[in-house]
């Protein structure tokens, strides 16, 4: 068997007339879960009131899956060679549906509070809850969450080192229950958190020693700052691109639509910027302002779609010769002036939007 294929409990209910294979069936147990059902309640930038145009975390998570499958499909056209490497179209939309799920509401802001709530419990992060709600809460093989299978959740760990050993050396006091929180003080590293450390390394196993030791690197914490992982593996960089591409261009097509940014906020996005790369792609900075603020909303709506278009034929794949394994010696890219794009979008939305 597929060691990637591999479940941690082998005690799942056995169906034997299922045709569906494993990635399809960690699928299902996603989109059926509490967890991504929640997700709904849960906001990306702008508070959900009585205007239902917003996203949440959920129609969010939606976009990331289908835009990973874009890229999914744009990379096996330009390597056809490495179609055995890329992950299918169901699971990279498992993914995507999963990247989320351990973010609480209110945002980063709900994730600062709870790490500092937990801090005498090992703290937290909305990543690492992600791993745990999929490997112990989920209601479906008990002690064993969901029950996914190693790859798809190889896929959902950005950060495969434990909080502690990322923590920075100085710790913050506690502050007093009815005293304010402030966000530098208690902004959580990125990781996984330490009760999953058995998870993590069953995750791992097929892995050499060799690539394990180097996959799980991380740059040192000092007194006021946290140590940061240095790798990933294959599937979870392709799903953080869709991520950013999803983040970054829907957010501003929300505030757009919701009339928060107009064609003068277009001109201050390319002083962050530069937009000659649209070029090298048939397109330009003034077509996609014209459509973008143009007085009918299909013209928006082919705006988006124009960007989501450009970036995900910007992307690339690359090698990281230092691994072995091809889950770990593969990486998705783009190039810099897509990412400076994508950044501008944010920028622009965080200051305007």
């Amino acid at each position: 068997m597929d060691p990637w294929q591999a479940r941690r409990s082998p005690d799942a209910p056995h169906r034997p007339d299922d045709p569906r294979p494993a990635f399809e069936r960690d699928r299902s147990r996603i989109i059926h879960s509490a967890a991504f059902r929640r997700l709904q309640a849960k906001t990306q930038i702008h508070g959900v009131d009585e205007n239902d145009f917003y996203r949440t975390r959920l129609t969010h998570s939606m976009e990331v899956a289908q835009i990973g499958r874009g890229l999914v499909l744009w990379l096996r056209q330009q390597y056809p060679e490495q179609q055995a490497l890329l992950p299918g179209l169901e699971l990279i939309e498992t993914i995507g549906f999963a990247h989320d799920l351990g973010h609480p509401p209110f945002g980063h802001s709900g994730e600062v509070a709870l790490h500092c709530l937990m801090a005498n419990r090992g703290g937290f992060e909305g990543n690492g809850q992600s791993l745990r709600l999929l490997c112990r809460l989920e209601s479906h093989t008990p002690g064993h969450g969901l029950n996914l299978t190693r790859r798809t959740l190889l896929g959902i760990l950005k950060y495969p080192v434990p909080l502690a050993r990322l923590h920075c050396t100085t710790v913050p006091e506690l502050p007093e229950v009815s005293a304010r929180i402030h966000r530098q003080d208690w902004e959580p590293p990125k990781g996984y958190l330490d009760t999953e450390t058995s998870i993590v390394d069953w995750l791992l196993e097929p892995l050499e020693p060799e690539d394990r030791q180097r996959f799980q690197q991380f740059t040192s914490p000092q007194a006021r700052q946290h140590g940061h992982s240095l790798h990933k593996a294959l599937d979870t960089s392709l799903m953080e691109i869709a991520d950013d591409i999803a983040y970054g261009v829907h957010d501003f097509e929300d505030a757009v639509a919701l009339g928060l940014l107009n064609p003068e906020h277009w001109i201050l996005l390319q002083e962050h910027c530069d937009l000659a790369w649209l070029r090298e792609f048939g397109s330009s900075s003034d077509k996609l302002r014209d459509l973008l603020f143009g007085p009918e909303g299909y013209q928006r709506k082919q705006a988006i779609g124009l960007m989501v278009h450009l970036l995900i034929h910007s992307t690339t794949l690359q090698q990281v010769p230092e691994f072995q394994h091809c889950l770990l010696s593969w990486r998705v890219a783009m190039p810099p002036t897509a990412q400076q794009f994508l950044s501008a979008l944010k920028t622009v939305v965080f200051e305007h939007g």
